[in-house]
């Protein structure tokens, strides 16, 4: 999500239209989407945001399944949104940029992000945004990639923007990093298991806004 040194939109535009694929869904994005719901199962949140929604599948479980107070699903591609709000009305969709998230601070319990974050032109200032929006004790769930060397990371690097289309995948280390950088806790890393993932191993890092007697 968004704009500046950022991946066009057109890509994602077009990518909506596939993304919704059962086979697609099943190999690439449900493992993920499942490990993201069991970690809110256990620690309960009634205001969620998920930033790069995407078609909204797992936003539309997230509302169904935990029956949380509310759900808003935030994605900067328009075709991604279109396909998100044919999919259910139980859920706010916002066309937005996670560098700037257009709520009040302190205004969600979880902040979800699947496979998304490697897009975000600065995942720093992204993740320092998923603090802002959070309340204290709120989660942030970020899921993505983690390749094992920081040379792999390097080189999608220097490939994603020889093809106009800026990619990072950190490692796990430099991933817990950052959250730590932005404000919180790591308090869980869990590798997912899915098609590709001996090759590609996706993380979710969890991480957690002190409260304010801890600050």
């Amino acid at each position: 999500m968004g704009d500046t040194g950022g991946p066009k939109r057109a890509l994602f535009d077009v990518w909506s239209r596939f993304y919704d694929l059962a086979p697609v869904q099943a190999a690439i994005y449900h493992p993920v989407h499942d490990a993201v719901l069991r970690q809110l199962r256990r620690h309960g949140a009634r205001r969620i945001l998920d930033v790069g929604c995407g078609t909204g599948d797992l936003t539309a479980r997230l509302r169904r399944e935990l029956r949380a107070d509310a759900v808003v699903g935030c994605d900067f591609s328009a075709g991604m949104l279109e396909q998100a709000s044919a999919r259910t009305r139980a859920v706010r969709w916002l066309q937005g940029d996670a560098a700037r998230l257009p709520f009040a601070g302190e205004r969600f319990d979880a902040v979800t992000s699947t496979e998304s974050f490697h897009w975000f032109p600065d995942p720093d200032l992204a993740l320092r945004e998923f603090h802002r929006v959070l309340r204290p004790g709120g989660r942030a769930l970020v899921a993505l990639v983690n390749v094992r060397v920081p040379a792999t990371s390097k080189l999608v690097d220097a490939g994603s923007r020889a093809i106009g289309q800026p990619a990072h995948w950190p490692t796990r280390a430099e991933m817990a990093d950052r959250v730590r950088d932005a404000g919180f806790d790591v308090v869980d890393q869990t590798r997912i298991f899915r098609l590709a993932g001996l090759v590609l191993p996706t993380v979710l890092t969890v991480g957690v806004k002190q409260t304010r007697s801890a600050r």
